[in-house]
């Protein structure tokens, strides 16, 4: 069923756990495929990543939606995030792909390049009008939309305000700050504690960050073409920072910097209690809040009013995407707009896949969200007014992007490059890798 604009589907159930027959369902599901049956029943196949928290979530998501469309029925397939995409390419490859299937900013051109996605702008039974519009552009290419928006992400400073008050250092004003004052501050505390807590875990492992940045110099990571969107003297500017959080203490020691972006979230400095700021995406709040067992707050960028505009920006945080191959196009859609429109399948991811995209089920969840997830809503919202606009989807290599920025970033710590030389040799590598049209 089509909802029209301006209206959400209310939806009388509402699970909270996965049944036992759903869950013995799901065995037979995961292991199995095929695009019809002898009732008549079309079979669809979704494939998603992510814990097998989430698994369980959207397994009852997909037993709900059965029940109120006992005409389909949908075969999970779910993997960690690396497996994933070996998998979407060996299938894809193989004119195999699932029908109804998660997508991700890096990947979206890639794939729908190759013809292997469905412009959901003509997908009957699809409404996306209800979509952010920061970010409902985000999963368009040429005019078309091979990618809806599951929900929205914004990068930002996880805080830990014990840390601060065992190094005598004031919280920021996050309205205000700018990164020389980041810089100051991450230095007083590791100064005020002796070096028993590090100011700062080290930022320049994720291109996200520095995304803001060159947006807050009127800049971007890439252009709608792909290319590069910045200038060597913003990146090595961003560069520069860490450079003097390594000289001023106010970050750990390359060594120990190594091993704390290999352990993830669970290892970083203020889920050890070990520091006092890291960078995560704000739905990663609660994960941070359940790993330290303190209330970490959420802090915008330094920068926001430093500059000509404001760097932060919606991030999709996936993207339901349908097969060009799928034999049932229509029932395809018809379960992507249950997933983005009906209330009774956000009441169950909650914040798990983002803030839901659509604006009105995202209003109409917020009571349900547990306290971090709150917490995370009310800061995206007080940070919206200040978005300019989003991004444009990442070009053909972008994937690459996470180990190229790694490289770069341990080289830089241990003072193996310049950020002059570091700067050079990141977009050298990544012009390399990427893929322009």
């Amino acid at each position: 069923m089509r909802v029209p604009p301006g209206r959400v589907r209310r939806h009388g159930r509402r699970g909270t756990a996965l049944s036992a027959t759903a869950a013995a369902a799901a065995t037979v599901l995961l292991a199995s495929a095929c695009s019809g049956s002898d009732d008549g029943t079309v079979e669809l196949r979704f494939s998603w990543w992510g814990s097998n928290e989430r698994q369980a979530t959207m397994l009852q998501v997909i037993e709900n939606f059965e029940a109120d469309n006992p005409d389909i029925r949908i075969t999970a397939e779910t993997t960690d995030w690396s497996a994933y995409w070996d998998r979407l390419a060996t299938t894809t490859a193989a004119n195999d792909s699932p029908d109804v299937l998660m997508q991700e900013e890096r990947y979206l051109r890639e794939y729908a390049d190759r013809g292997a996605l469905l412009d959901l702008g003509e997908a009957e039974g699809l409404d996306l009008s209800l979509i952010d519009p920061l970010v409902a552009e985000s999963g368009q290419l040429d005019g078309q939309t091979f990618g809806a928006a599951s929900g929205v992400n914004a990068y930002s400073i996880h805080a830990d305000p014990e840390a601060f008050a065992a190094a005598g250092v004031e919280m920021p004003d996050d309205d205000t700050w700018t990164w020389a004052d980041y810089v100051e501050i991450a230095g007083q505390i590791s100064e005020g504690t002796g070096g028993e807590i590090a100011g700062a875990q080290s930022m320049s492992y994720n291109e996200a960050g520095f995304q803001v940045f060159a947006r807050q110099h009127g800049e971007a990571l890439y252009n709608e073409d792909g290319s590069l969107g910045f200038s060597q003297e913003t990146l090595e500017a961003w560069y520069e920072i860490t450079q003097d959080l390594l000289e001023n203490g106010g970050q750990p020691s390359a060594a120990r910097s190594v091993e704390i972006q290999a352990g993830g979230i669970d290892q970083s400095v203020v889920a050890t209690g070990e520091g006092a700021m890291a960078h995560f995406w704000s739905n990663q709040l609660g994960n941070v809040v359940e790993a330290s067992g303190r209330e970490i707050q959420l802090l915008r960028y330094p920068g926001e009013t430093e500059f000509d505009r404001t760097g932060l920006f919606f991030k999709p945080a996936m993207f339901y995407s349908i097969s060009a191959g799928s034999e049932h196009p229509a029932e395809a859609a018809r379960f992507v707009d249950y997933m983005l429109n009906d209330p009774a399948a956000s009441e169950l991811l909650l914040a798990d896949l983002g803030l839901p995209a659509n604006t009105e089920v995202r209003e109409a969840i917020l009571d349900d969200l547990p306290e971090s997830d709150a917490r995370m809503a009310e800061f995206m919202g007080e940070i919206e007014g200040t978005i300019v606009d989003g991004n444009p989807p990442a070009p053909i290599g972008a994937g690459q992007v996470v180990d190229i920025s790694s490289r770069v970033s341990d080289g830089l710590a241990f003072g193996d490059l310049t950020p002059a030389e570091a700067a050079e040799q990141f977009m050298t590598e990544v012009e390399a890798a990427i893929e322009t049209s």
